[in-house]
């Protein structure tokens, strides 16, 4: 079968993988359609430290082909959303309601791929970026079959990433005011879950003035292309700063935008020994810095809710997919990403 591997140095389509058959408690998913998330391009450049060959791919969606003893939640037929946590479900984080914290769910990959007889590790549990993938049953979610794949996709990794850094993580309230720096996947997301959230002023920045509709289809009141402007349209600040880009600098930025009590929230991955700096004092004024791991996100529960948005028009899903690709064009959708032309491409089998 095809899939997109990364071998250490190189990224290439291959046609001849092959993978195993559910064991107890996974499930076979048929892939059709996988957004390419930074994520994915951060493994590649380093940015995220990852063993190989390791096949790609986080964010996807498909059709369940077969399930292993003990699932019951999902049959072969279900359109299913995947998400990356495959968190244990009975650990004391997982008790409380937190499986983006579950110890056994972070830094063990698997490896149910195989090529040439030797085996290929799978990236965040997940790696959609092949024809078929076998995950936990518990990163499995049943959505509706009216909901296009292509768009369901993105909910596996940028909308619960994004949505949920606003209503799980920072819980932005009603009339509040939101600045969000980066109008990517990530920062698009964000906006429209503060739109959901009520938030009454949103301001997105973005240094590609291209950005403004989008950002404003999204959910953005303002537009700016640098935060030198923010302080004119709030002048004490705002009540939340979303980091989605990964630019240590503009960690700096976002706590100096904040009004008093407010959040900044880092969500734009950095290199892991990156350091970034902030002056201390200005947090006597019940400032806060969160980091926000996939959106504070409960996938079974979140990706049901944002199924329902979404079929009642307010969560955009199809306006996020700027072109589809078929996987054998996963070079031309990686240079349409890095030079900024989509809010998300998407790769289908």
């Amino acid at each position: 079968m095809r899939g997109v591997v990364f071998d250490g140095k190189q990224v290439r389509v291959v046609d001849d993988l092959e993978i195993r058959d559910p064991g107890p408690g996974e499930v076979l998913v048929g892939v059709a359609a996988a957004g390419l998330c930074h994520s994915d391009l951060s493994v590649v450049d380093g940015t995220i430290p990852f063993p190989v060959p390791v096949v790609l791919g986080h964010e996807g969606a498909g059709v369940v082909e077969a399930v292993g003893p003990g699932v019951t939640h999902v049959a072969p037929g279900d359109h299913v959303a995947l998400s990356t946590l495959a968190n244990c479900g009975a650990c004391a984080d997982c008790d409380r309601g937190r499986p983006t914290m579950c110890r056994k769910a972070i830094g063990m990959p698997g490896q149910p791929f195989s090529r040439d007889g030797r085996p290929l590790y799978q990236f965040a549990s997940n790696s959609s970026f092949a024809e078929r993938t076998v995950v936990k049953a518990v990163q499995a979610v049943k959505i509706p079959k009216d909901i296009p794949l292509t768009s369901a996709a993105l909910m596996g990794c940028g909308v619960l990433t994004g949505v949920g850094a606003v209503l799980n993580r920072a819980k932005v309230g009603r009339g509040e005011t939101v600045v969000v720096i980066g109008t990517g996947g990530i920062g698009l997301n964000v906006l429209q879950g503060a739109r959901v959230a009520g938030a009454l002023t949103i301001v997105a920045v973005d240094t590609n003035p291209d950005k403004e509709e989008v950002a404003r289809r999204f959910g953005a009141t303002h537009f700016l292309d640098s935060t030198d402007g923010v302080r004119g349209i709030l002048p004490t600040g705002a009540d939340h700063v979303f980091e989605c880009v990964g630019h240590t600098g503009l960690v700096r930025t976002a706590v100096d935008l904040l009004d008093r009590h407010g959040q900044a929230i880092l969500l734009g991955m950095t290199a892991p020994k990156a350091e970034a700096t902030f002056l201390p004092a200005a947090m006597f004024l019940d400032k806060s810095i969160l980091g926000c791991r996939y959106g504070s996100s409960r996938p079974q529960r979140d990706i049901a809710l944002y199924a329902e948005l979404y079929r009642s028009g307010r969560l955009l899903l199809d306006e996020l997919v700027t072109s589809t690709y078929p996987v054998e064009d996963f070079a031309r959708a990686v240079e349409d990403a890095e030079a900024g032309k989509v809010a998300r491409g998407v790769l289908t089998f």
